[in-house]
């Protein structure tokens, strides 16, 4: 299995954290990098770019729609825009301008959804962003990205702001460890990063459910002798079928896991090409189910439907067939 970081590294940072630091990296030596914010400069660890770069942030209010029009009228006219919002309210109230002004007219603008999943925790399915994966997956001309760790984020922010194509780039808030300690395969929009090779089983995870993943993999190892592959599918959209398929040809069941509705998410994607491309192994989907949530905070709620070291064991073991699994809930499909 792939080395990793453990949690308690130095240096683990929340990946919103890692995103504003890129940003002022690049904005120090390109003007044309303009952030619009909706009364989110401070939730989305832009202050510092804000003192840095004052010319450089244009804050709109509480007024999502308008922050997506006028970045699309910014990034039409040549400016790299990112427009900086909760993902609970980016993704709902201001749908239609993303659809119309970002994608169907083409303006380069870079989405970034905060504070995204359950990460607001106890203010509860108000704010929490259960549905922007389904939602942004139907839309054409839409690239769709959730960093799993800082690693992956300070890329991903690099590669979006030299690209010419609509982006959603989704971010929580916890600290994220870097995942391995060889990054040397690189980063790319589309392609999953592979961060643990196994024939038993495969986790294919996004964004902040990677790493429980990763911590689910290394116990089923050492416990029950369980090798498994971990990938971290920061892209849901475009899929990367090439490794979807690998990965199914060489493992013997698949789990998916996600922040996110077990309705039209990753799982789904990945379920919705595997089945039409013959694949008939066991399949697990695991995200949140069909109901308003549990009121907690994000490892809480993450506790509770099973995206957890423990949770995601026992749903290997039961998939597998394995005894050792404790009956428990799980937000799986």
């Amino acid at each position: 299995m792939a080395s990793i970081v453990v949690e308690s590294k130095p240096g683990a940072k929340p990946n919103l954290e890692v995103f504003s630091a890129t940003l002022q990296e690049l904005a120090a030596t390109d003007r044309d990098i303009i952030v619009v914010t909706s009364d989110s400069r401070g939730s989305g660890k832009l202050v510092p770019f804000g003192k840095k770069y004052p010319a450089q942030i244009v804050e709109i209010g509480i007024a999502e729609q308008n922050l997506v029009g006028v970045s699309a009228g910014l990034a039409s006219a040549g400016k790299k825009t990112f427009a900086v919002s909760p993902a609970c309210f980016l993704t709902a109230r201001a749908l239609e301008q993303i659809k119309n002004d970002v994608a169907y007219s083409d303006n380069p603008v870079k989405l970034i959804g905060i504070s995204a999943g359950v990460s607001y925790g106890a203010l509860g399915t108000t704010h929490h962003s259960l549905h922007d994966f389904a939602a942004l997956r139907a839309i054409n001309n839409l690239i769709v990205v959730a960093p799993a760790d800082n690693f992956e984020t300070a890329e991903a922010i690099r590669q979006a702001a030299a690209s010419r194509h609509p982006i959603y780039l989704r971010f929580g808030k916890k600290n994220m460890p870097l995942l391995k300690e060889d990054e040397s395969e690189g980063f790319q929009f589309g392609k999953g990063r592979v961060v643990a090779k196994g024939r038993d089983l495969a986790f294919i995870a996004t964004g902040e459910t990677v790493y429980p993943a990763l911590e689910a993999a290394r116990q089923l190892r050492s416990v029950h002798g369980i090798e498994s592959t971990v990938i971290s599918m920061h892209t849901i959209k475009p899929l990367d079928t090439a490794l979807l398929q690998e990965t199914a040809a060489g493992t013997g069941a698949i789990i998916t896991v996600e922040e996110h509705s077990i309705n039209g998410g990753l799982g789904e994607a990945c379920a919705s090409y595997l089945l039409q491309n013959g694949y008939r192994k066991p399949f697990r989907i695991v995200g949140i189910p069909d109901e308003y949530t549990v009121t907690g905070s994000q490892n809480e709620i993450f506790q509770h439907y099973g995206i957890s070291k423990d949770g995601l064991t026992d749903i290997a073991l039961q998939l597998l067939g394995r005894e050792g699994a404790r009956p428990g809930r799980g937000g799986g499909a």
